[in-house]
This record gives C-alpha cells, sequence and structure tokens, in this order.
C-alpha cells in the first residue's frame, strides 16, 4: 500500500512537472519563419513569476511570468537571414529548442472557401510548375479549423502543415493562392516566405470579428451567439443531425439496388435514355446513371483518368463494376483515376450512383466529360489523341425516392465571433507582413453591412496586433453566375441588361473600404472567375496580383494597380470619367446610367488615353449616378490598364 501511494504521489508530481514546464504556442515550431525588420514577439506560459530565458542569436534574453503564469519577450528587429536556433528555458533549466528558423516575410491568408482551394484542386492548370515545387525558404503552415462560441481562447489545435518547405507533396493539400503567392513574394524579394493559411470554407465574415466590435452596432449578432453557448443544446443537436443522416443513409441503401446496379452484368436496356443537361430527371434520394463506351484495342488496359466535370451533389462512380471514386459534395471537380488493366477492349460501362439529400441533382454543363489517356492526362488540356469524349446521353434508373433529410444545421463556424475567438485570436502578436482577405461570397444574399462588417474586422485584428497600419490586400470575389445556385439549369450567356447584383454590390463594399484605407488595396479578380464555379483555378494569377497590391503598400507606392475613377463630369449628352492612369483604347462595355430615380440604362463608352466617355445616354435624363460591371458575371467588361490589369466594378454619384 505504501508503495502504491508513493507511485501515485509520484505521477502526480510528474504531471504537475511536465504542465509546469514553459510553453510555447502551437505557432511556434521548427522551420518557422519569424518577420524581419520587426520586433519578434515570443510569448508563452510558465509557473507564476518564473523566469523564463531566451537564447538567440547568439544572444540571451528573459522576462519574469505574471501571476497567471504568462510571459512575453520581444526580439529585436533582425534582417532577413538564417537558420538560426531558438532556445526557451525556464527555471528548471529544461530547454525547448528550435531549430531551421528562417527569419523574413510572414503572410496571413485568410477567409473562407477560395483561400481553401489547394493545389491538388488547381493541378491541372499548372502541372509542370507544381510538378517542380522545391524551396526550402518558403514555408507552409496550416491552422486547423476550430471554433468557440464561449470567448477568445489561449491557442489554436494541433495541425499537421506546420512550417513545412515548400514541395508539390507538402502543398497538394495546402492553400494554392497561398502557394503561389509565397512563390511570387520570393520571387521578387529574394528573403524567406513563410505563409500562414487560415481559413474555412463557407463562413461569413462576422465569424471573423470580435464580440467587443460586434457588440455596439449589431447586439443581435451576440444574442444568435448566446443561443450556441449552452453545450448541452449544441451536443444534442449534433446528435440528432447525425443521426438523422445515418438513419436517411440507412433507409435509402435498403430500398437501392447498391449491389447490382454497378455491375457489367446489370441489364440496363429497359433503363430510360436522358440527357445529361435535361434536368427533368432530377429528384431526390439516389438516381443511378449508366454509359457505355467502346474501348479500342490501343488504348485498352491502359491507365487514364475519367473527368466528370462537377456533380450536384454526392456522387459514387464506378467502372466495370469496380469503385474508382467518390465525392461528397457539389464542388470538388471530379477527376478519377483508372488503374492499369481496368478498361477492356471493346465495352465498358461507367456507373454513377447520384446521392441527393435535397433536391436537384444537375451535371454542370460547361465541364470536362470525357477519358484521358496518355502522359498528359493530368493536365487541363490533354491532347486530342488522348480523348475520348463522354456522351451527354446516359441511361438512367430511379434507384430510391427518398424525402428530404431531416434535421437543422449546427454550423459553429458560420456564428458571430466564433472564428475569431478560436483560431485568430491566438495567433497575435505573431509578427507579420501583412494579411491577404478574401471572403464574401457567404454574405452576397445580403451585402448591404459588409462595408461595416469589413471595416470593423480590419480594424479589430490591427488592434489585436496593436498594429494600426497592418497592410490587408482585400481579394475582390471574382465573376461567378450566381444564377447556377438556383437549382435550375440555365445556359450560360452575357448578362446584359441592367441588374441587381449582390455580388457587384458586395464587391463594391470592398473597393470602397480599400479606397478609404490607407493601408489597404484590392485585387481585382473579377476577369479570373468561372461562370459555373464559384471556386475559379486561376489560383496562381489572382496571388499575382495580390502580390502587386503588397508590392505597392510595402516597397514601392509607384507600383501600378487597377485603374480607379477619380473625377466624373457632365458634358451635354456626354459624361467624361477621368481615371489615375492611361487604359487600353477602344470601344467599352458594361457602363450604365441613372437619374436621381436609381433606374440605370445601357450606355455605349470609348476610351481614350486616361479618360472614358460615357456618350448617348437619354438626354430626358439628368445623370446622377454611373455604373460599370454591375454584374455577378461581368464577362463582357473590358477596361484594362496598359498592363492589363482589370478595373473594378463601382457605382459613383456624379456632381452636378
Amino acid at each position: 500500500m505504501k508503495r502504491q501511494i508513493l507511485f501515485f504521489f509520484l505521477a502526480i508530481v510528474g504531471v504537475l512537472s511536465t504542465e509546469a514546464k514553459v510553453q510555447l504556442p502551437r505557432l511556434f515550431q521548427s522551420g518557422m519563419v519569424l518577420q524581419r525588420n520587426k520586433a519578434i514577439p515570443v510569448w508563452g506560459k510558465a509557473d507564476p513569476q518564473e523566469k523564463v530565458t531566451i537564447r538567440w542569436n547568439k544572444r540571451e534574453y528573459a522576462a519574469v511570468a505574471d501571476d497567471s503564469g504568462r510571459w512575453r519577450i520581444d526580439l529585436p528587429k533582425m534582417k532577413a537571414g538564417g537558420p538560426y536556433v531558438l532556445e526557451v528555458r525556464g527555471e528548471d533549466g529544461e530547454v525547448t529548442e528550435l531549430s531551421d528558423v528562417l527569419v523574413g516575410d510572414v503572410w496571413l491568408c485568410s477567409g473562407q472557401s477560395n483561400i481553401d482551394v489547394t493545389i491538388e484542386r488547381v493541378y491541372p492548370q499548372y502541372v509542370d510548375e507544381i510538378d517542380h515545387f522545391d524551396n526550402n525558404k518558403i514555408r507552409l503552415f496550416r491552422v486547423q479549423n476550430e471554433t468557440n462560441t464561449h470567448g477568445v481562447q489561449d491557442d489554436i489545435r494541433p495541425t499537421t502543415i506546420n512550417w513545412k518547405p515548400l514541395t508539390k507533396q507538402n502543398a497538394w493539400l495546402f492553400s494554392a493562392l497561398g502557394s503561389f503567392l509565397g512563390i511570387r513574394m520570393f520571387e521578387k524579394t529574394n528573403v524567406p516566405q513563410g505563409i500562414i493559411v487560415n481559413s474555412w470554407g463557407g463562413t461569413p465574415i462576422e465569424a471573423w470579428i470580435s464580440a467587443d466590435s460586434l457588440m455596439t452596432d449589431y447586439p443581435k449578432q451576440i444574442i444568435k451567439l448566446a443561443f450556441f453557448q449552452n453545450d448541452n443544446y449544441v451536443k444534442a443537436q449534433m446528435q440528432a443531425n447525425g443521426e438523422a443522416g445515418r438513419r436517411w443513409n440507412e433507409l435509402l441503401d435498403k430500398q437501392d439496388g447498391i449491389q447490382t446496379y454497378s455491375l457489367p452484368s446489370c441489364q440496363d436496356s429497359d433503363w430510360t435514355t436522358i440527357n445529361q443537361n435535361d434536368w427533368s430527371w432530377r429528384g431526390v434520394g439516389s438516381i443511378w446513371l449508366r454509359q457505355h463506351i467502346d474501348i479500342d484495342k490501343e488504348h485498352a488496359g491502359k491507365p487514364a483518368r475519367l473527368l466528370l466535370g462537377t456533380l450536384y451533389d454526392q456522387d459514387v462512380t464506378y467502372l466495370n463494376g469496380k469503385r474508382i471514386g467518390s465525392t461528397g459534395y457539389q464542388y470538388p471537380p471530379r477527376r478519377y483515376d483508372i488503374p492499369e488493366g481496368l478498361l477492356q477492349e471493346g465495352d465498358n460501362v461507367i456507373t454513377i450512383r447520384f446521392i441527393n439529400k435535397n433536391g436537384a441533382v444537375h451535371f454542370i454543363p460547361e465541364k470536362p466529360y470525357m477519358l484521358c489517356f496518355g502522359d498528359d492526362r493530368f493536365s487541363q488540356n490533354p491532347m486530342p489523341k488522348n480523348v475520348i469524349p463522354l456522351s451527354p446521353s446516359w441511361k438512367f434508373h430511379l434507384g430510391a425516392e427518398m424525402p428530404p433529410c431531416p434535421g437543422g444545421d449546427v454550423s459553429l463556424q458560420n456564428l458571430p465571433t466564433t472564428l475569431y475567438n478560436a483560431v485568430l485570436y491566438p495567433l497575435a502578436p505573431y509578427a507579420i507582413s501583412g494579411v491577404v482577405w478574401y471572403q464574401g461570397e457567404s454574405n452576397t444574399g445580403n451585402p448591404a453591412p459588409y462595408a461595416d462588417y469589413l471595416k470593423k474586422l480590419i480594424g479589430c485584428w490591427r488592434n489585436l496586433w496593436q498594429e494600426p497600419q497592418m497592410p490587408f490586400v482585400i481579394a475582390q470575389l471574382a465573376n461567378y453566375d450566381g444564377r447556377q445556385q438556383t437549382g435550375f439549369p440555365r445556359p450560360i450567356t452575357p448578362q446584359t441588361e441592367p441588374m441587381n447584383s449582390g455580388w457587384a454590390q458586395l464587391r463594391e463594399a470592398q473597393r470602397t473600404v480599400a479606397q478609404a484605407d490607407p493601408y489597404a488595396e484590392l485585387a481585382v479578380l473579377n476577369d479570373l472567375g468561372e461562370a459555373v464555379d464559384i471556386h475559379p483555378l486561376r489560383k496562381k494569377e489572382a496571388a499575382e496580383r495580390v502580390g502587386l497590391c503588397f508590392d505597392h503598400l510595402l516597397y514601392n507606392n509607384k507600383v501600378k494597380l487597377s485603374p480607379q475613377v477619380i473625377s466624373a463630369t457632365v458634358s451635354g449628352n456626354h459624361i467624361q470619367l477621368m481615371l489615375d492612369q492611361s487604359i487600353q483604347e477602344g470601344d467599352l462595355y458594361t457602363f450604365e446610367v441613372a437619374g436621381d430615380d436609381h433606374r440605370f440604362h445601357n450606355v455605349d463608352a470609348i476610351s481614350k488615353g486616361n479618360v472614358i466617355t460615357l456618350l448617348n445616354f437619354d438626354t430626358a435624363i439628368t445623370p446622377c449616378y454611373v455604373r460599370y460591371a454591375w454584374k455577378d458575371n461581368p464577362i463582357t467588361a473590358n477596361v484594362r490598364s496598359l498592363s492589363g490589369l482589370p478595373m473594378s466594378s463601382f457605382e459613383l454619384i456624379i456632381q452636378q
């Protein structure tokens, strides 16, 4: 018994001594990048009143933890360089050693899913470049998703991408925009680059703003949050939703022919033939589609890649009865690799099992649907000789009709302040060079308060870091045809008539906030989007424009960015817009003029030098407003700088 008591006592002492060890936040790890030319805050926890010593660059620095055990040491400014070793030691003499530490520039990339879009997703756009990713001076850190409804927390969760060097493997599931930004800024500055990605797909801006910033003007947001501060309610709701989903799937599988419909022996001659672009065959539950494809001797047995565009919503896909891929939600492109030996000479059958818990199964017509062979099958545009296009015709069979899946969503990441609390607050005051903010898609349904939200976000982040001049680059929403979200088939045609666009309103909020803030810039992306894909793939080009904005903010304010209107004057039935730079000359499109009734009408426009002239508007209208590119998807908008940068959409009041 005495031995057991002694063992228990020693175990407790051991636990206490482990907890008392000097602790660093999870951002501080071997391989990290520290910000050059700024004081370098290092902080953490220890026993109250414990002395903490840091050895860095051949010198020692010390601090004493306060009564709550918190300590902080600000290391002096340094030029870019490394690798260095940082040692942290407590009074017990135990040392935490962080090796391979670089000093350079650190960028925080935050927002929603267009920051999240990975290198894997954009790989076909940049195959050769990504295949040669290998730069040890560019380091990647991914903040692990987490929420907190109760208040701010001290640290983030452990993560799998923690200051790893840029390689194809390390970047594969990392932000594409972040990766390309690191490459671009390294090529510009030739100093180490640290990319911290802290984003969550589908989240609204309110989730990233502090409670204090929302309280005064948006008290209902805080009340909304308070409802989910009851952990028992949240747990019960999540359990109920999970059980509803499991039960729905059980009932679906019980009714479905999942064991037979994918097999080559399945008789589909009496199945209905449908066209994938005719959505009259959609429904809730499961739908089975089969397509027979003839493979010649040259391609038989060869490895291939099946491209099935993007599908709404879930799919499981088979080839000759063998499952070759599945995707659980609508956005990722379906790129399923077919192993060597599976394709046979003659008849082969592709089977898709659609699963939809809520409505409108469909294909996206503008995406690629084909079998690709050869070494270039992974690229965006494989050689025609290596492509067998699929037919739009499929054999159709309804597997199981189901009611919509019941349950209410508990998405804590979409509630006000929850992400500020859990994944933003713990990062400060880690020294950074600037912030990339790419978010807004989830706020297009109610864009009116967005400008105020964005100002509050920038303000509370700067206050948190105690840097009133912290640079922000706002990545403006790319063009996208929001009509695709309605669930009905629509041909993608240019939006020609004046419209009330939530996407344009939100872009305008982004533009006006950036224009009013001397330490913020706008990266205009309204020509890099895709009408049918809310996640456009041209992330390298987007990163280049973000980098140009940082060039202007930090290194050379003479760098020219996207053209901006600096004045507007009326002369007869002409309106002249003076720009801050010369632009490409010629006829221009998507300009509109309105009187005081705010009813807009299309007008002709032409450019010369740094002047745009609007022509031939109704002389009965006294022009009060002018708009440009005021569409969800302004694909005909064509105002560009001499270097090719597009002008942002805008709405301006004309001074009479």
